[in-house]
């Protein structure tokens, strides 16, 4: 069974507020039983407060494991997204001046690092030519059209966006 975060932080200031109660019973009880004590001697806890305690100090180490096992899959799952394709871009133009449309484009796939590929399609009147380019960090090793560095350009505007209002 797995809990949310929220949830399990939840139930861990539970779990400290009855751990908090039963010290203070266990404190309240043991003052009163001092008036018949002898000072110096150790302080016993009645049985079953002492398993009240007990048992909220296993849910403690329950909660405290299940907090620490959210935390390293939250931390995997964002180093999985940060690779994956996120940012796209589409650039629609003519790319002869005898064919109209704007069926040509370049559309730019990058991930959180500007790594990806820029795909571009130029569109004449007789054939259709497609073009793809790996990119990283926002470059390429191959020679990239105006088009092409400005798909590159918006998706990584739309990633620089996403980090600042996320």
């Amino acid at each position: 069974m797995t809990f949310s975060e929220r949830t399990l932080s939840t139930l861990a200031l539970i779990a400290v507020g009855l751990s908090a109660l039963a010290f203070l019973l266990a404190f309240t009880a043991a003052a009163r039983g001092r008036r018949n004590v002898e000072p110096g001697a150790p302080i016993t806890l009645d049985p079953a407060l002492r398993g009240v305690l007990d048992s909220q100090q296993g849910h403690l180490k329950r909660l405290e494991g299940a907090i620490r096992s959210l935390n390293a899959t939250g931390k995997r799952q964002a180093e999985q997204i940060a690779t994956t394709v996120r940012h796209v871009a589409l650039l629609r133009y003519d790319a002869f001046e005898d064919v109209g449309g704007r069926l040509s484009f370049s559309c730019a796939l990058l991930d959180d690092h500007g790594t990806g590929v820029v795909l571009t399609s130029i569109n004449g009147r007789h054939e259709t030519r497609v073009y793809a380019k790996p990119i990283e960090q926002g470059r390429s090793g191959y020679n990239l059209s105006a088009e092409e560095v400005e798909a590159i350009r918006r998706a990584t505007m739309v990633a620089s966006e996403a980090v600042s209002t996320g």
